[in-house]
């Protein structure tokens, strides 16, 4: 039985779950996880791939059923109210999936009109993103025409067709090169910007820094932690960490000599890490005791430093 809440009645959070779990036969993707997204924040699921992630995104846009647990989308059960709830969510799924037998220009129509709106609504809203994607001059051009950079931002202006309420962003920029990628998110930027709801998916923790106001950091269908990416390393980690390498075959035997400095250490199969507060002291004390790396770099903790501290192994192993 459909619930009758509006679409348009205001709500505390766009997105509720709780307890969401999602099992294939014996296997559980996503294991009893709860968060609500307010109206306008920009919320990241950050994890390695396999963790969880992905699966959760088609709960979301109502395209795969949950197990156990409530989710609920604007008020609404994407599970009961699937096309109200998909009318007002834009979706940028993992791999683009455009039209490669229409023109960028027409992807934009066609999807436009699979939502039943006018011409007189699309012909003008097509110019308006394009220009949004930076393919004003690619408008007539065969989608096999153009560079990944380009594919994922005529993906991305799809998505913005209905004007979508939220935006559902799965890897967002998976392959993409550093250029192409600064890009795509300056254009995400915007939309958050202009009051657009992001929720993404990422195993990049630079895109996570980034684009995120929140997220949750995600390990085999489990939530790890929540919060800003700033109050997420400040929990887990320290100001800096000092990378050393002393070549492969060295590196576990050395990082026995290096205990005592600095907060702690984590040994990597290419690298020993110092998490410290002051990255050139400990790269004093680490001489004093008459070591010497081949390389050394001190630098700012990151959310990979609390991901490896939550899970003991890196985002992309």
């Amino acid at each position: 039985m459909s619930q009758n809440v509006s679409l348009n009645a205001p709500h505390k959070f766009v997105i509720s779950a709780h307890n969401l779990t999602k099992k294939y036969g014996d296997f559980t993707a996503v294991d009893d996880i709860s968060f609500d997204v307010p109206a306008g924040e920009s919320f990241g699921l950050l994890g390695p791939n396999g963790a969880g992630k992905s699966t959760t995104m088609r709960m979301i846009g109502g395209v795969s059923q949950r197990t156990s647990g409530t989710l609920t989308i604007m008020g609404l059960d994407p599970e009961q109210n699937g096309p109200q709830v998909r009318a007002h969510l834009g979706v940028v799924p993992q791999q683009d999936n455009l039209d490669e037998e229409l023109r960028v220009r027409d992807n934009l129509i066609v999807y436009g009109r699979y939502f039943g709106l006018p011409m007189s609504y699309l012909n003008p809203k097509a110019d308006e993103l394009l220009a949004f994607a930076q393919l004003t001059e690619k408008a007539k051009s065969k989608v096999d025409d153009l560079s990944g950079g380009m594919k994922r931002r005529l993906t991305i202006a799809r998505s913005l067709v209905n004007d979508p309420t939220i935006l559902l962003l799965d890897e967002p920029t998976t392959g993409l090169d550093p250029q192409a990628r600064h890009i795509l998110w300056d254009r995400l930027f915007r939309l958050k910007e202009a009051g657009t709801t992001l929720i993404l998916t990422t195993h990049y923790m630079d895109e996570a820094e980034q684009l995120c106001d929140r997220l949750v950091v995600v390990d085999k269908g489990r939530i790890m932690a929540e919060g800003s990416p700033a109050a997420l390393i400040r929990q887990y980690s320290t100001r800096e960490v000092l990378e050393l390498r002393f070549g492969s075959a060295r590196n576990t035997t050395v990082a026995a000599e290096l205990q005592g400095i600095g907060e702690r250490t984590e040994t990597l199969p290419d690298r020993v890490l110092i998490y410290a507060h002051d990255g050139e002291a400990a790269m004093d004390s680490v001489s004093q005791r008459g070591l010497h790396p081949i390389t050394s770099l001190i630098r700012r903790s990151s959310l990979e430093d609390v991901f490896l501290r939550l899970t003991g192994r890196s985002l992309i192993d």
